[in-house]
């Protein structure tokens, strides 16, 4: 079916005239008199029966014109779309654990972005596989994907199987953050089972690939600990730690300018021997946007500088 003929038919039955729908069209009679008959034939049905003065529209050929019109009214949508400002926005899209050097990278790449084109940025913090999801749809365009390094195996495959391009960012061990008014707080070195009698604030959605959710908590979380607070977002976890004492979380490295604004500290805690991987990943078949490039690099200045 001719799209063309579709608007063409879509003009007449709006003027009721071939010859007006013709000088709106910017095309001579016969040229719309030979494509509505071709759409006719091609679908079998008469849409106009033609009159002494215009024509008129058949039972036929109204069921056929609704459809029509919505057809047109969403094609013109898209043209609207994607005309040539569209394809000159600037775009971006990141999924990424909920991690402050990440964010303080994204917050240096979004001081990059052009003032003077339109721009969609999106960066959303999520867990390991969200994150794969989300790229392997085309939903996001790079992802960040965080996990413990006894789990390399089980990532690398679901890599492999979802061809997706993947480059290791750092490698680090989790700190332990408390309130600087925790009672540890000034301690020089924590022992894992001193943190018995305090409450554990975690990430409420780790995943691995293969692994059951049960087998991944327990690799995740400390077995001297039995009261945690989940939580699934960075804001609240800051806020915790702050008002609430007698609270700890483990994280990446902190930027110090984040530490001081939530009176918080990071303590040594020898026990702990959990070496983590932040690794990169888009889709192999993607080629990096000038906005990727930049993204990364920030990521990689702030690697240096924080971790």
């Amino acid at each position: 079916m001719n799209i063309l003929h579709v608007k063409y038919a879509v003009e007449v039955a709006k003027t009721l005239s071939i010859s007006k729908a013709a000088e709106n069209l910017y095309t001579t009679q016969p040229n719309l008199s030979r494509a509505i008959n071709e759409l006719e034939s091609h679908i079998g049905i008469t849409i106009f029966r033609r009159m002494s003065k215009g024509v008129a529209v058949t039972p036929e050929g109204e069921e056929f014109l609704q459809y029509a019109k919505k057809i047109i009214a969403q094609l013109d949508e898209l043209e609207e779309l994607y005309n040539g400002e569209h394809r000159e926005k600037q775009r971006f899209s990141v999924c990424a654990p909920r991690a402050s050097y990440i964010s303080n990278a994204f917050a240096d790449f979004a001081k990059q972005i052009r003032t003077d084109k339109p721009a969609e940025i999106f960066y959303k913090e999520t867990n390991s596989m969200r994150t794969i999801n989300n790229v392997v749809k085309g939903e996001y365009e790079l992802g960040i994907v965080r996990y413990q390094g006894t789990f390399d195996k089980y990532f690398k495959n679901m890599f492999s199987e979802k061809k997706l391009f993947s480059e290791t960012l750092t490698e680090f061990s989790y700190k332990l953050l408390v309130s600087k008014n925790h009672p540890l707080a000034k301690a020089e070195d924590v022992k894992p089972e001193e943190l018995s009698d305090y409450i554990e604030i975690a990430h409420g959605d780790p995943y691995v690939p293969s692994l059951p959710l049960i087998d991944v908590k327990k690799a995740e979380l400390s077995e001297f600990v039995d009261k945690r607070i989940f939580v699934f977002e960075r804001g609240s976890q800051f806020q915790l730690l702050e008002e609430v004492p007698n609270t700890f979380m483990w994280v990446s490295p902190m930027p110090k300018d984040l530490l001081d604004k939530y009176s918080l500290t990071e303590v040594k805690c020898s026990g702990n021997n959990k070496i983590y991987k932040d690794v990169l990943i888009y889709r192999k078949n993607y080629v990096l946007s000038e906005l990727d490039d930049k993204f990364i690099s920030s990521l990689k200045k702030a690697k240096e500088k924080y971790m």
